[in-house]
């Protein structure tokens, strides 16, 4: 649980992207962030529900602990998904360009 909470504190160095802003973000930060949040919002169900039982027609245990791995691939794999999807142009207004 610790590790978590601490990977967050690490989060701002493993994003590569030029662009911090999702809605300029490629497919591939969207498609890990849906991943992220599905199983962040699971895990939490599986937290108060007893592991002994079945939840979408899985284990509790084994669909935990895939969707543990899933979370913490989020934050693993993100310097490689930044920094090789194509992001879209941010407007000039945004960059502080000339008026």
């Amino acid at each position: 649980m610790g590790g978590a909470i601490a990977i967050m504190f690490v989060l701002p160095w493993l994003d590569r992207s030029p662009v911090k802003s999702i809605r300029y973000k490629g497919w591939m930060s969207k498609v890990w962030l849906g991943i992220f949040v599905v199983s962040f919002v699971i895990l939490g169900y599986l937290g108060v529900v007893p592991s002994t039982g079945t939840t979408f027609g899985i284990s509790n245990t084994p669909l935990a602990q895939i969707l543990t791995v899933l979370y913490f691939l989020y934050f693993l794999l993100m310097p490689v998904y930044t920094s090789i999807e194509k992001c879209k142009p941010v407007p000039e207004r945004l960059t502080g360009g000339s008026h």
